[in-house]
């Protein structure tokens, strides 16, 4: 029985599954909102929305837990210089999970995690045929 236990296996070993949920984090704060199974989103969630309440705190001993969690000095102070400031008002809840489809290869359920309130501008890669046919 797994009664008080937190967090789910994804059936990897603990270094594996410590380095992709830190890796997804990673991706998070980078880009704001990322794309993955919804298993692996909710998982993520707990991690990002700690980082987020270390920058809030600001002090130095919160910065040094943020880099032992991130791993890279430019994402630490993207934290404490951009996103906590934005959420000083806020008591919790800096992320949303948001459904997004079934994936085709094993129907695996996708969700899309994002920071609540920032905009997120989405990157076009280039015009579809449609969209030039129509021009």
């Amino acid at each position: 029985m797994r009664h008080k236990v937190r967090g789910k296996k994804f059936g990897r070993e603990k270094g594996h599954r410590n380095l992709m949920l830190r890796n997804l984090a990673c991706s998070l704060i980078e880009h704001g909102r990322i794309s993955t199974t919804q298993t692996k989103a909710k998982e993520v969630r707990f991690l990002a929305e700690r980082i987020i309440t270390y920058g809030k705190k600001g002090e130095v001993h919160h910065r040094r837990l943020a880099y032992k969690m991130l791993q890279n000095r430019t994402l630490v102070k993207k934290v404490f210089d951009e996103l906590a400031p934005q959420y000083m008002e806020r008591n919790g809840g800096y992320t949303r999970v948001l459904k997004n489809g079934y994936r085709k290869g094993d129907c695996a359920p996708m969700a899309i995690i994002e920071f609540v309130g920032i905009e997120v501008h989405e990157s076009k890669k280039g015009k579809t045929k449609k969209e030039d046919s129509r021009k």
